[in-house]
């Protein structure tokens, strides 16, 4: 089992490092991050723990002052007193302890002790969702507007030389601090370091997920994903919940654990997996050891003999056994492997029993990932410590209500506070609660720019989360959204692969760059999304009388343009707008570059039709990550890097997309590209060479938009397109006059009388004096909801 060995010679830092006495060793790690240990029999820790696999790090340059009786040492970020020998925790005569750390150059003073209460920190993420209706109840993260955060290591499991997972010995101080100051990157750089990279997830993982609690017969799941298909709506993975194996034995019903497929069912289970393949679709089982291995397994008479059990009873699970997990992995999902399925959803829960949660899920991810054949890829619950490195985070079975709605984007923007970005929720809630189509496609549309999509939901019949089960208008924007989200997988996977290499979380709350948005309860929801977008989420409901939710958002310094409309906004201020069902406030920088595929189909592979979306009014460079998505071979070399380079002038812009590094045959010998150069308007010459060669373009304005089309770019060399002509961006700043004017074309009354209220709204007298002619229009039979409307929209206009 040498899929669970780790490098346990990463666990020892250099001696260099380590400042050591009788009852205590204190490694300093970096410049901003120093462990702390005392042991009163002086017995200190160097294999890995569940939480930290790495303590080699290059030494800092560090000062050391020190006596018989005293240590002071200073880095460029802290510095530390300490009374050697003696324990860090104070007493009523030594209230702060025999340790304290000052951070240099904060304002004001920041002083951390042992046992510290931390109030500062904002928080990051929990076990699960499910058990939350209204309030969320966070864990300590690493980011602190005290610039420094302490992270308990002391009752963490110790990883052994042969993979195995035990507890420590002895009673153990092990404190990690980060002491950062206002830069939380590097903080986070050092956090992962220490406890290891964030995965890179396969490819498929960042499409469209279908899951439900249902016992699907074969020729049921591929009716379904043929009616997906006819409407034009890829799903790249199929996720099933219990009732694929065998549940009901004799006089046991609905067992949670099973490894045998239900042949009523499935008859074939590896024609049906080659059938889904076929189309494109990745599937994913659930399984959960928790009852252990049941005696109508196929292979229980052998699972018996190697566990040396007799009497025909279940072999219990044993989170601890490395036994039990040879045998599991080997007898029960090697096989299922074997017959093609692509990854596992370990639905293991007892929040009473987190240590043997994450140990499933260590050896789980380990072993998906043996040799360069597949990567590592798995579902599972968060286990609270090191919980970035086990693939996707399932919040559990949540409630489909709003107030679920309303938490999550918080939740997940939170959740980069430790390091997390992979977190995957219940699209439409799993259970109880109202179906309701707003509800839905507001979730649709916040699942489309999130870290994982899935559609996940119980059992019932009139649970509807199929898209063409509501109305018309609720399908068509469910399916756009959909196909959005499919088509934004070569930006998210670029930003994956940043957080892998580099570990740039996906999402980042607003707060990173806006400290002050924190205290602003309105804007706590918007988040970054990699390095290009800024989504705003709709979470409340819409007012029915004007058919549009009005929300308040927050755009940073720069230029923004909304993602859909390509409209304008100055930054550094908040807007009020309304949205309508299709519309959701997802902006893109100035100068942003989204590149996207243009490939409806299941397969989420690099596409050989990519849409690249180019906002005006800056120059910038985005990088372009490909690989084959589903193996290891990327860690040898077998990727593509893709500079596409936007360099903008008023009248003048050029893009360059050429291959930087890597190797060919990773994606399409050539390519067709459709350039969007968005809120732009037509310009005078368009030439385009691919390499030194000339080749023709197909030029035209689609809204307002200017679109260049290429056909059969090499994809390895260099396509060069230059536009030149005079005013090329479009000026128009969106106006909330166009919103309001939006919203009185659209209501059911009368035509003439909406000029009359266009007239009055738009007209030069006092805002008191519009409110009075808005209610003089009663004698004109306007309907009372109507005007309140109209005097709650007023209160709007006179803002700006």
């Amino acid at each position: 089992m040498n899929q669970f060995v780790l490098d346990i010679s990463l666990g020892k830092a250099q001696d260099k490092a380590i400042i050591k006495g009788k009852f205590y060793r204190i490694t300093i790690l970096t410049d901003r991050l120093v462990r702390f240990e005392y042991n009163k029999n002086g017995v200190f820790e160097d294999r890995p723990t569940q939480l930290v696999w790495n303590r080699k790090f290059d030494v800092p340059a560090v000062s050391v002052k020190e006596d018989d009786v005293y240590l002071e040492v200073t880095t460029r970020y802290f510095k530390f007193s300490y009374t050697k020998d003696k324990p860090y925790e104070g007493s009523k005569l030594i209230p702060g302890g025999n340790l304290r750390v000052t951070l240099l150059n904060a304002e004001p003073e920041r002083i951390w002790y042992f046992n510290h209460p931390e109030v500062r920190n904002y928080g990051s993420t929990n076990v699960s969702f499910e058990e939350m209706e209204g309030k969320i109840k966070l864990e300590r993260g690493l980011y602190s507007t005290d610039g420094f955060v302490s992270l308990d290591d002391s009752k963490s499991l110790v990883i052994e030389a042969d993979g195995r997972v035990v507890p420590r010995s002895g009673e153990s101080v092990d404190v990690y601090l980060f002491a950062y100051r206002k830069d939380f990157g590097l903080c986070l750089k050092d956090y992962f370091d220490l406890t290891g990279r964030p995965p890179l997830l396969p490819r498929y993982a960042l499409g469209n997920w279908w899951s439900k609690n249902y016992s699907y017969k074969e020729e049921d799941i591929i009716k379904l994903f043929a009616k997906f298909a006819r409407h034009n709506i890829p799903v790249s993975v199929l996720l099933m919940d219990k009732d694929w194996h065998v549940r009901d034995v004799d006089k046991q019903k609905g067992l949670i654990t099973g490894y045998n497929f239900n042949k009523e069912l499935i008859p074939s289970p590896v024609d049906f997996i080659k059938r889904m393949h076929a189309l494109g679709v990745r599937v994913g089982l659930s399984v959960n050891p928790v009852q252990g291995i049941m005696p109508h397994e196929e292979l229980y008479t052998q699972a018996a003999s190697y566990m040396e059990q007799s009497g025909g009873k279940p072999i219990p699970f044993n989170a601890y056994s490395m036994k039990f997990y040879a045998m599991y992995f080997g007898l029960f999902l090697h096989p299922l492997e074997n017959l093609g399925i692509d990854f596992f959803w370990n639905d293991y829960y007892n929040k009473n029993d987190l240590k043997s949660l994450w140990i499933l899920n260590h050896y789980h991810f380990l072993d998906a990932g043996r040799g360069d054949a597949k990567r590592s890829m798995l579902l599972s619950r968060n286990p609270l410590i090191g919980g970035h490195r086990y693939g996707a985070l399932y919040s559990g079975r949540t409630k489909v209500s709003w107030n679920t709605l309303k938490m999550l984007p918080f939740y997940n923007s939170s959740s980069s506070n430790i390091g997390i970005s992979w977190w995957s929720h219940d699209i439409g809630g799993f259970h109880t609660g109202v179906e309701d189509g707003e509800l839905y496609l507001r979730y649709v549309q916040l699942g489309t720019f999130s870290p994982i999509f899935r559609i996940h939901v119980d059992r019932g019949k009139y649970y509807k989360r199929e898209p063409w089960r509501w109305d018309i208008q609720t399908f068509q924007i469910i399916k756009d959204y959909m196909q959005l989200r499919h088509r934004l997988i070569p930006y998210l996977y670029t930003e994956a692969y940043k957080y892998h290499k580099v570990g740039t979380p996906l999402i980042q709350p607003l707060y990173y760059k806006q400290p002050s948005i924190y205290d602003e309860p309105i804007y706590k929801n918007e988040y970054y999304l990699g390095s290009e977008l800024l989504v705003s989420p709709l979470t409340d409901k819409k007012d029915l009388v004007m058919n549009r939710v009005i929300h308040k958002f927050y755009l940073p310094a720069g230029t923004w343009y909304d993602f859909k409309t390509g409209k304008k906004f100055p930054g550094e201020r908040s807007y009020v707008s309304f949205f309508r069902d299709e519309d959701y406030p997802v902006f893109a920088k100035s100068g942003s570059i989204i590149p996207l595929s243009n490939d409806l189909t299941n397969n989420a592979n690099p596409p050989e039709d990519m849409e690249i979306h180019i906002f005006p009014g800056s120059s910038n460079t985005y990088k372009l990550y490909e690989d084959d998505g589903v193996t290891n071979l990327y860690k040898q070399g077998f990727y593509l890097m893709t500079s596409i380079d936007y360099n903008y002038q008023e009248n003048n812009y050029t893009v360059i997309i050429r291959a930087l590094e890597g190797k060919s045959g990773i994606v399409p010998k050539v390519r067709n590209y459709k350039i969007r150069f968005r809120n732009t308007n037509e310009t005078q010459e368009v030439v385009a060479y691919a390499n030194d060669r000339e080749i023709p373009t197909n030029c035209y304005v689609e809204e307002n938009d200017f679109v260049v089309e290429v056909s059969g770019a090499p994809t390895i060399g260099q396509l060069t397109i230059n536009c030149k002509g005079k005013a090329i961006e479009i000026d128009a700043v969106r106006l909330i006059n166009e919103d309001i004017d939006g919203i009185i074309s659209d209501l059911p009354i009368e035509t003439g009388l909406k000029n009359v209220i266009a007239d009055i709204l738009f007209g030069n007298l006092p805002i008191k004096k519009k409110r009075i002619e808005i209610k003089k229009l009663k004698r004109r039979k306007l309907e009372d909801k109507f005007i309140r409307m109209f005097i709650r929209l007023l209160e709007y206009i006179e803002q700006i």
